[in-house]
């Protein structure tokens, strides 16, 4: 998880968008169920919180604390939902919800007021508690609100820090201890930031064709093998 934490931040650096999605996708053979969302959720705050830092001067922080104000009750909510889901179900969901973001065409959708980042919010934060990564979704309506690179990159990092602290602030008052998941996720947030760095300033070389393919056919195996799992 340590190593995989390096490679999926070096990847969302390449791809924009997705790192977060293959680490949920490794976490479900390595963790156990009940404790896939709430440890993502950490480690992602960890990373986002780094990209945010370094983009500071660029995020739109009224977009902000409208987001905040949509959050706060989508992570009650989807506290509530997720002690209402079975293991198996949960397995299955969490598979099919990969398989969707990763190979769905998203809308491109036009540029919301503050209500619409509190609606949006809102209903992200409620999927994340239930299915862990949602930065696909916010990504779709920031990519539109900002079209200038470096205030879209700093406010969906912003945006995704403010949505899993308020996640991890929602399984924490659940009853979820963390206590013994902090070394694991100490280390695994410091060798984020590392792949965030290196990947910088190697995997974009990559062909962006060769590498969404490679990429997707990866995330593919891995959902399937989830909702496997669960079947079975």
């Amino acid at each position: 998880m340590i190593a995989a934490s390096f490679f999926t931040s070096a990847l969302t650096v390449a791809a924009g968008i997705g790192g977060g999605v293959a680490m949920l996708a490794l976490m479900g053979y390595l963790v156990p169920v009940a404790a896939i969302i709430p440890v993502h959720g950490i480690v992602q705050l960890g990373s986002n919180v780094g990209r945010a830092a370094i983009l500071r001067n660029h995020v739109a922080w009224t977009c902000l604390a409208a987001f905040l104000i949509g959050a706060i009750p989508g992570a009650w909510a989807g506290s509530a939902a997720v002690g209402a889901l079975a293991e198996p179900l949960l397995k299955a969901a969490l598979g099919g919800f990969i398989l969707l973001i990763t190979w769905m065409r998203l809308p491109r959708l036009a540029a919301i007021r503050l209500p619409g980042f509190a609606l949006t919010g809102a209903i992200t934060t409620f999927l994340t508690m239930i299915f862990g990564a949602t930065g696909p979704f916010n990504a779709v309506v920031l990519s539109k609100t900002f079209p200038e690179r470096l205030q879209f990159q700093a406010t969906t990092a912003a945006v995704m820090s403010l949505q899993h602290l308020v996640k991890t602030i929602a399984f924490a008052l659940a009853g979820f201890a963390f206590g013994p998941w902090l070394p694991l996720i100490a280390a695994m947030i410091l060798t984020g930031l590392a792949g965030t760095w290196v990947g910088t300033h190697i995997l974009r070389k990559t062909p962006e064709n060769r590498f969404q393919l490679i990429f997707k056919i990866c995330l593919t195996v891995l959902a399937l093998d989830l909702i496997r799992r669960s079947v079975a």
